[in-house]
């Protein structure tokens, strides 16, 4: 085989490989996301002693580092566990947005909320409240 066919060759692979990668991204949905966090996080937090938690009052570096280092509750525990398919199941019954997402894949989940958090950062397209 000539030099040159190899490298149209691996062109061409190079080409498919990123294809198919993009093929298999998700496109993070913010209203699914904010659906979700104002339903299950904001009536959590509204509850607890720490009150509502409103995406505007960070920036969209800290939410995006919040969600990746995964810790909630100042490292108590983890964010994944709130977005979890175990935690919707045990507050369906109670928690509409729960239910309507209980088949949602946690990770598809997690990127929405992200993707909402992100969007109404201080700093975002769209700061968001809460109410």
């Amino acid at each position: 085989m000539t030099q040159a066919k190899t490298l149209i060759n691996v062109a061409a692979l190079i080409v498919l490989l990123g294809a198919t990668s993009a093929a298999n991204a998700y496109d993070a949905d913010w209203k699914r996301g904010r659906v979700y966090y104002r339903s299950v996080c904001t009536t959590c937090h509204t509850a607890s002693p720490v009150g509502s938690i409103n995406p505007s009052t960070r920036t969209k570096a800290d939410w995006a580092s919040y969600m990746m280092l995964d810790k909630h509750a100042k490292g108590k525990d983890a964010v994944s566990k709130y977005v979890s398919t175990a935690y919707r199941a045990s507050i369906k019954s109670t928690n509409k947005a729960a239910e309507k997402f209980a088949a949602t894949p946690d990770k598809e989940l997690s990127e929405d909320i992200k993707a909402f958090l992100v969007r109404g950062a201080k700093d975002g397209e769209a700061p968001a409240t809460c109410s």
